[in-house]
């Protein structure tokens, strides 16, 4: 019978939206016991610069996040608050973050690598062998020379 009256204390409408709100605040209950349960510089020391930097951003991120929550459920307006421009900063970073993260993942191109894609995609094997037999036909045309005898130079 409490069940029934605490429900009828607000609108059934929002009754899906409470629900979804009570398994996320689960969700980040669940996550900050996990992250308080391990030594911070333990967590830290393991991670290379560029994770740290997410490790820290998402701390601070997530923190003002909740203070933001905080301020709406005290009725006080946060983007006319200071917290706005603080979570507008940390988002700059996360984004410059991401940039090089990404900058890190970019293909890197090797340019003999390609030079040899390009080389071989325009290869013709016509070519090539009337290219051999040309050659050939040259070295067989043209007299041999000895080491010691010079032609004279013509002008």
């Amino acid at each position: 019978m409490a069940a029934e009256s605490n429900t009828e204390d607000y609108p059934h409408e929002i009754d899906e939206q409470l629900k979804s709100f009570d398994s996320s605040v689960n969700a980040v209950k669940t996550m900050i016991e996990k992250l308080m349960a391990m030594s911070r510089n333990d967590l830290v020391q393991k991670l290379d610069p560029l994770d740290q930097a997410k490790l820290e951003l998402m701390s601070a991120y997530t923190l003002n996040s909740l203070f933001w929550m905080y301020l709406v459920t005290q009725g006080v307006n946060p983007r006319e608050h200071g917290i706005k421009q603080e979570l507008e900063r940390i988002r700059k970073y996360m984004n410059r973050v991401k940039e090089i993260t990404d900058k890190k993942k970019a293909a890197r191109l090797d340019k003999g690598a390609a030079a040899r894609f390009v080389r071989n995609a325009l290869y013709e094997p016509d070519d090539k062998d009337s290219r051999k037999q040309t050659a050939s036909k040259k070295a067989a045309d043209t007299p041999s020379e000895s080491p010691h005898t010079k032609r004279p130079k013509q002008s």
